[in-house]
């Protein structure tokens, strides 16, 4: 594992072991809103290995104040919530 992960592999709970069961699996997450985006956020920053975001809904400006992974262009665009999570949840991008 990386620099990255080397605080959390510290914390005996998850350890070498237990990053690279993270690195390991895969979670769906079934909304993008509030709660979706933050989580979302929370996996990837973890380590997570796949993140799968539905969502049949679009970014509007009234999800700006609460919804962390979009942006004024997001919803200028009018785009899907789960490809815009998609495209900023992106870990290289956190």
């Amino acid at each position: 594992m990386n620099d990255r992960y080397s605080r959390q592999i510290l914390f005996p709970p998850v350890g070498e072991k237990g990053q690279h069961a993270l690195a390991e699996s895969h979670v769906l997450i079934v909304g993008a809103g509030a709660l979706g985006t933050a989580s979302a956020e929370g996996l990837v920053r973890s380590g997570i290995g796949t993140l799968t975001i539905v969502d049949r809904d679009y970014v509007e400006f009234s999800n700006l104040q609460r919804q962390q992974l979009y942006t004024e262009h997001d919803a200028k665009a009018h785009m899907p919530k789960a490809a815009a999570a998609k495209k900023t949840s992106r870990a290289d991008q956190l």
